[in-house]
């Protein structure tokens, strides 16, 4: 009898859970009578929420001594308050601040990324230090945080320095001291920035001009490891750092390791030229594909110009001699003056367009795409993408409606796993539409597939405003939506990298491994990021 209590017990244990339940009668009071939520929405069917729920309870358990909560909707179940809150796939996470101050959460999905994420919304934009032992806690409260050392009545510095703090939070922990003797013993004089950081030199000391600017350049300099590791956690982040990215593929984690510290002397010449990070080829090695190195010969190397899109692999790969000290400083050495020619993987430039459909390959984008003035509709697709297969009858539908208008409309696809393309994409099927007279700046299509929702948004969103009810042989429009349930969202680096990959090749993303829409073919079924 002992023993089956004990049983029982174990259980219930087991059965524990940090992670709050909520429903549409239980949400208002709980936000209400917590100081700081995260909430997830999820759907029991969902693969992106099995695989979050471990991470999610782990970073439960760890925020509840930081009186941060975290609790779960389930949305088939309490389907009038996910609406409320604007759900639209799953899982979607939301920060509350009482029911009426909310925002997306825009960190990765790993039980660590929450909790530093959810301990910066916890904490003031800056923390206020004010003895050696506060100061000496907080320089390892996280990876990477930032200290300001100012003067009182330095009232310049000080908003400099919080403007900067408002608007990475959610990147770094920030903290402030007025006094001159903690500043001194850090070996800094007011005014001073100081980052630290539990990697490579531990610290760096801000000494450039004290602007908003330079300040945040110094942080996403100085946060980025020297020789640091391209995983779902860290891709967005290189992303969005606004630099190229050179990348070291090897199979074992002593390889990479012992690599990262041949090429660390060059990495230390190049910092803020390039960034340098590792990347397991086992799990990733896909990814190589991309950058046109050969898949399955390591090791490897490559560096990516993220804001081109531009890939240059390093033409020898397979042995460990091949990625010499030697070898890769003369190759990065001649790509930062300009002498190493891009990649580009094209499929041939078809001798016969068939179909209503124009096929772009990479050769000819810059001719069908760029250098007309035509508005152009483009889809990006795989072949192996069931939505792009799906919406295929409808894309040529939608094509032979325009063949009247061939001089000002352009219906094209292009295979973006076997041609590489200006814009970094992250799910199948993607649809720009590419102005004319505004070809730099594509307007993203994100409503329903039928044929009659594409034909309006090229009306309303093209320079030549085409109706296509005026084509002959639109009589008819078909109108049942592709998507008829919710689709998984992307992950909440995708969010916060959408904008920042525009300023600094956006849209890397979310997408990758960590992200993507269950719904949409994305490259995360594969090996990618």
């Amino acid at each position: 009898m002992r023993s089956s209590f004990g049983l029982l017990g174990l259980a219930a244990l087991a059965a524990a859970s940090d992670v709050h339940d909520l429903t549409k009668e239980t949400f208002d009071k709980f936000v209400g009578e917590h100081n700081l939520v995260l909430a997830e929405f999820f759907a029991p069917w969902c693969g992106h929420c099995k695989a979050l729920a471990p991470e999610y309870e782990e970073a439960a358990t760890t925020l509840k001594d930081k009186e941060i909560a975290l609790a779960k909707v389930d949305c088939t179940e309490n389907q009038d308050l996910c609406q409320e809150f604007g759900v639209e796939g799953y899982p979607t996470l939301k920060v509350f601040r009482g029911k009426d101050n909310i925002a997306s959460y825009a960190g990765p999905r790993k039980a660590q990324a929450i909790v530093s994420y959810m301990t910066k919304q916890g904490l003031p934009a800056v923390s206020l230090l004010e003895s050696q032992s506060v100061l000496s806690e907080f320089k390892t409260a996280d990876k990477v945080v930032m200290v300001g050392f100012f003067d009182k009545d330095d009232k310049t510095s000080n908003a400099t320095f919080t403007e900067v703090a408002e608007g990475l939070r959610d990147s770094f922990l920030f903290g402030a001291t007025a006094d001159a003797e903690l500043a001194k013993a850090e070996g800094v004089k007011q005014p001073a920035v100081v980052l630290y950081k539990s990697f490579d030199e531990g610290k760096n000391i801000f000494e450039e001009a004290f602007t908003p600017e330079a300040l945040e350049e110094f942080a996403t300099t100085a946060s980025t490891p020297l020789i640091g590791e391209v995983g779902p956690e860290t891709y967005a982040g290189y992303m969005a750092a606004g630099i190229p990215l050179a990348y070291i593929f090897s199979e074992t984690a002593e390889e990479r390791a012992s690599l990262a510290s041949t090429l660390k002397p060059i990495a230390e010449k190049q910092k803020g030229k390039l960034n340098f990070a590792t990347i397991d080829a086992k799990a990733f090695g896909q990814h190589g594909g991309n950058l046109n190195l050969e898949v399955g010969k390591w090791p490897a190397f490559a560096i990516q110009d993220i804001s081109k899109n531009q890939k240059y692999p390093y033409s020898e790969q397979g042995s460990v001699s091949d990625l010499s000290e030697k070898n890769i400083g003369k190759f990065i050495d001649e790509y930062l003056a300009g002498k190493v020619e891009p990649s580009i993987k094209s499929e041939p430039i078809p001798e016969k367009q068939e179909g209503p459909v124009t096929v772009v390959v990479a050769k000819n984008y810059q001719d069908v795409v760029m250098d007309n003035d035509k508005d152009v509709l483009l889809e990006f697709y795989a072949p192996w993408c069931g939505h792009c297969k799906s919406l295929a009858p409808k894309y040529d539908e939608l094509a032979s409606m325009y063949k009247n208008f061939a001089d000002k409309i352009v219906i094209a696809k292009v295979d973006a796993t076997a041609n590489d393309v200006p814009d970094e994409i992250q799910g199948f099927p993607t649809i720009k539409l590419f102005k004319a007279g505004e070809k730099e700046d594509p307007v993203d299509y994100s409503g329903s597939r039928t044929v009659e929702d594409l034909a309006n948004f090229i009306r309303d969103n093209g320079s030549h405003k085409i109706d296509a009810s005026d084509a002959k042989g639109a009589e008819s429009m078909e109108g049942v939506e592709t998507d008829g349930m919710p689709q998984q969202a992307p992950a909440a680096t995708a969010e916060g990298v959408t904008e920042s990959i525009k300023s600094a090749a956006s849209e890397a993303t979310e997408g990758v491994k960590t992200a993507m829409t269950e719904g949409e073919d994305t490259v995360e079924d594969h090996d990618e990021l």
